[in-house]
Parts: C-alpha cells; sequence; structure tokens
C-alpha cells in the first residue's frame, strides 16, 4: 500500500451523518476494498495510506488554527467576526481549508473527531497509536474519537493491538454490516460474511470501544429480502451493538447494482415492501440493548428509533402507522418525506405539510401507479 509525500491539507469526501459535528482528519485516502456494488463513494479512486508524518502536520495546522481562534475569542463575548477574518485573509489557500475546518469544529463545540476514509483501523497498530497519542496531546476537550471499518480488517488485528487502539483514544467504530445474509453479502461483493461480521463486532465491544453497526434495508432486493431482514436481525443479536443505524438502499448511477437493476438483474423493493421488511427486522430483534437510529433522508421513517427492548413495541408500531394507510395516502407520505416534509407517520396530522406534498404529487404527476419510480429519482440525489 502506498505512502504519498505531503502536499498539503487533506479532507475526504465523506464521513457518517451523525459526525456532522466532528473535525475530520483524513489517515487513509478512499478505501481499500471498493467492490461493493451499492456504493459509488470511490470508485475508479486509488488506496492509499497516508504518512505519519503528513497526517501529524495535518494536526498540527488544526491545532495552531484552533489555538489562534481561542486566542482570538473572549469568553462570555460574542465572538468578533471582523477578527476572525482577518485570520482567515492572512491565509494561503491552503491553509484556508485547514482554518474553516477548525472553526467549523470550534463552532460545533470541538467533542468529537472522526478518522477518515472509508477505513483507518488497515493502518498498522503502532501507527495508529502514535496518530492516536497526537491526537489526545492537541485536542484534549474532545470527547469521542470514531472511525469507519470493515469486518474483515478488524477480524484480523491482534486483540491486544486492539485494545491498545481503544486505549490511545479511539473510543467508537463504525461497521457497515449493511446485512448478515450470505447470500446478500456475496451479491453485493460486501467481501464479509456474517461470521466475519460477528467477530468483528464482538472483538471491538471487547476491546471497549463503542459499535456502530449499519443495516441497509432493501439491500436483498425483493427476491431475498425476508432472509435478509431475518439474517441481518441474527447477525446482530449476536453482536449487540451500542448503535444500529439505518440506511435504506438507493440506487445511485454510478454504482454496479444499479446497471444489474436497469438490466432486470435485482429488482429493488418499493417502499412499502422496504416496511415491511423494516419490521420484521424490528420483531426478529431479541435479546440485546442496541440505540437504533434512523438518521437519515435515505430512510423512509425517521422515527422508527428508541432502545432496544424498551422502544421494541413503539418502533413497531411506527412502521405499522405507514402500513396502514390507504394507498394514496402512503403516496402523499412518501413524497412528502424524500422532500424533507415528514420524519414519520404522525406528520400527517399537519394539513399545511399534507397540503404541500399533495400539490407536489399534483404538479409532478405521482400516483399509485408510478411513485416508486419517483422516489428511487429522489433517492439519487442523497448519494
Amino acid at each position: 500500500m502506498k505512502q504519498d509525500a505531503y502536499t498539503g491539507f487533506e479532507q475526504g469526501p465523506i464521513r457518517p451523518p451523525s459526525e456532522s459535528r466532528s473535525l475530520l482528519i483524513r489517515l487513509t485516502r478512499n478505501c481499500p476494498w471498493n467492490r461493493c456494488t451499492f456504493c459509488p463513494v470511490y470508485k475508479g479512486k486509488q488506496f492509499s495510506l497516508r504518512s505519519v508524518d503528513s497526517i501529524i502536520k495535518d494536526i498540527d495546522a488544526i491545532h495552531g488554527h484552533v489555538t489562534a481562534i481561542l486566542e482570538t475569542v473572549e469568553t462570555g463575548i460574542a465572538v468578533d467576526m471582523n477578527k476572525i477574518n482577518a485570520i482567515f485573509q492572512g491565509l494561503d489557500s491552503d491553509d484556508r481549508v485547514a482554518f474553516n475546518s477548525a472553526w467549523h469544529w470550534y463552532s460545533s463545540g470541538m467533542a468529537s473527531i472522526f478518522l477518515q476514509d472509508a477505513n483507518s483501523l488497515i493502518m498498522k497498530p503502532d501507527d495508529l497509536v502514535a496518530i492516536l497519542g497526537h491526537i489526545k496531546a492537541c485536542f484534549p476537550m474532545a470527547k469521542r474519537v470514531t472511525s469507519y471499518a470493515r469486518s474483515h480488517t478488524i477480524a484480523r488485528i491482534k486483540p491486544p493491538d486492539l485494545a491498545r487502539i481503544a486505549g490511545a483514544g479511539l473510543n467508537r467504530i463504525h461497521i457497515g454490516l449493511e446485512s448478515g445474509s450470505d447470500k446478500v453479502l456475496e451479491m453485493v461483493k460486501k467481501g464479509a460474511t456474517q461470521a466475519s461480521h460477528i467477530k468483528a463486532g464482538r472483538m471491538v465491544k471487547a476491546a471497549g470501544m463503542e459499535l456502530s453497526e449499519y443495516m441497509m434495508p432493501g439491500l436483498g432486493g425483493v427476491g431475498l429480502s425476508r432472509e435478509h431482514a431475518l439474517e441481518s436481525a441474527h447477525a446482530l443479536n449476536e453482536i449487540n451493538p451500542d448503535f444500529i443505524r439505518l440506511r435504506t438502499l438507493a440506487l445511485p448511477r454510478k454504482g454496479s447494482l444499479a446497471v444489474a437493476h436497469d438490466q432486470g438483474e435485482f429488482q429493488r423493493c418499493t417502499d412499502v415492501m422496504v416496511a415491511r421488511e423494516l419490521k420484521l427486522f424490528l420483531e426478529s430483534l431479541d435479546g440485546i440493548t442496541s440505540f437504533i437510529k434512523s438518521d437519515h433522508i435515505l430512510n423512509l421513517l425517521e422515527t422508527v428509533e428508541g432502545q432496544l427492548p424498551h422502544d421494541k413495541a413503539r418502533m413497531v408500531a411506527e412502521v405499522d402507522r405507514f402500513l396502514d394507510m390507504a394507498p394514496e395516502k402512503q403516496v402523499v407520505y412518501q413524497v412528502g418525506r424524500r422532500m424533507g416534509l415528514f420524519r414519520g407517520p404522525t406528520d400527517m396530522a399537519d394539513g399545511t405539510l399534507v397540503a404541500q406534498a399533495e400539490e407536489a404529487c399534483r404538479v409532478h404527476g405521482v400516483t399509485v401507479d408510478n411513485v416508486d419510480t419517483v422516489i428511487d429519482g429522489l433517492m439519487k440525489r442523497f448519494v
């Protein structure tokens, strides 16, 4: 794996929605696997490790800007943006990128840091521990340091090394489980199995880190929908992650799964099918204490959120509220949801919001017969 010389401050293209307020520090570029058929993010881009020296230089740049901001801002007094702008104007273009990152982090409370890109844990443990130590020294105010990781990578790390990484300050891992079904995982070329997902998830928990596992409703398509729901629930029951985050499948134009769909090789689930799948998935979660999060506009039901097992019945009931709607009402809700008007079915009680969604349906000719095609187009905007 190639390590490039320092070419200036860098940030990667994505981070989890839950890390929107985090300082982004790039450890690797792109994705070492990069074969998942549903993901368009890193296609055509080569994976590379950044050198420890380059990463340290980025951390030092941010530290310098944060220090300058803290020295400029007077406690208890409104920020003088003229002073902040004066600092910004005195920087060259590369330093301005780093300063903007530092300013965003300061404005967001300086509580969390996210390590980019797709799989920071692929770095040598000694290198990662050294980087985490420098982060802790520069930013002692940060309460959380997190990263994406692949199950395949985690499963190959020696437990003592994983514990060292946790001890150095990495306290939350985001893993794309996507599915617990071996058939689905093979179909989408995830490069993982149910067994490797379970092993990796348990290792993260044993090392003392929080664990977020992402499950992708709809990923099995029509043919594997039931298996996808049941086997994903089984895998997560075996892991008991701190968070289960829902990310409904979308078919971006650059993804090969979209090509398979266009050629009739993959049959995408409708929203109603996904809702039924989600209900089965929720009903099958048992014996765990995970917190369910539905924090993405791709999800039909943002209000399916809560702590297991206490909130399980309420979350299932939320799905039923959508399934019990008349088809014409479901169409209004589907369109309104992807317009950002609705979070959950109870928002349909707001006549003003419903009128806006109904008008959109009228203007764009959305009906029961074509709603899923329209929704597919809307969802492509969010990936």
